[in-house]
């Protein structure tokens, strides 16, 4: 499951910014249909998913996979949802996606994933499932980075996040993974949040795929809270890098 696809269309179904018929909301998912596999790739936040793929005519019926980015809510907020609209798509996840996890600013706030999404995933059988925990191909020329090494001095997961709601164990999010699908001409790569960095991720996928190049880039990227050095050597980066065309969504912040 190793061959490029000739064709790859990724259509943004949740995000914090939309055009009228569709919604926005504090969420990402996208559908991405290859000649080999159709996938819904995160399930937003809110009902504006769901309602935003009826609009465009996306019937998740069709999905034959139902891939997770990480266990925080904005990704996973339609998962129940969505496995009952896909009755025969494949759950990938990381183990540790299941985890409780807080943001703790003035009082914490839980932002894990939904009792919904746990119980539904609870119900399903076992052949319905697909943990994830290494580089994985899950789909003829798409794959999984796995968790993501952390190299840069610059980057962090973004925020305040915890596993308890005192406080008391900081969560670096293992289970963050990205996405990519290999073209003849270049790879498309697919970010949920990537609070293991930008670089880093796209870091990962050059070594796991030899260095073969980026031409498109898009997804959440964490920078909405990033100080003006993370920024400088993350504009940097992706500058040197030259990738043609990169469409940052969700969480990247106005100011990157």
């Amino acid at each position: 499951m190793n061959a490029t696809v000739a064709s790859a269309t990724l259509t943004i179904l949740s995000d914090n910014i939309a055009r009228p018929p569709l919604e926005s909301e504090h969420g990402f998912a996208v559908w991405i249909a290859t000649p080999s596999a159709k996938i819904l790739f995160d399930t937003g936040a809110g009902p504006a998913m769901l309602r935003n793929a009826d609009t465009l005519g996306i019937d998740l019926l069709e999905a034959d996979l139902i891939v997770l980015s990480h266990g925080h809510y904005d990704h996973t907020g339609n998962l129940a949802e969505a496995l009952r609209r896909a009755p025969r798509a494949r759950l990938v996840l990381h183990p540790e996606s299941l985890r409780p996890r807080y943001s703790i600013r003035d009082t914490p706030k839980f932002i894990g994933m939904p009792q919904d999404a746990r119980d539904a995933i609870a119900a399903l059988p076992a052949q319905r499932l697909r943990w994830i925990a290494e580089p994985t191909a899950i789909a003829e020329g798409v794959w999984l980075t796995g968790p993501v090494p952390r190299r840069t001095d610059f980057e962090d997961v973004g925020g305040p996040f915890f596993r308890d709601d005192a406080g008391r164990t900081p969560d670096d999010i293992p289970d963050d993974l990205s996405l990519w699908i290999d073209r003849p001409g270049g790879l498309v790569a697919c970010l949920g949040c990537c609070h293991a960095g930008v670089v880093n991720t796209l870091e990962h996928i050059g070594t796991l795929t030899g260095g073969r190049p980026v031409r498109l880039l898009v997804g959440g990227m964490h920078l909405v809270n990033a100080d003006a050095r993370r920024l400088a050597a993350t504009a940097a980066d992706l500058k040197a890098r030259a990738i043609p065309r990169i469409v940052p969504c969700h969480c990247t912040g106005d100011a990157a």
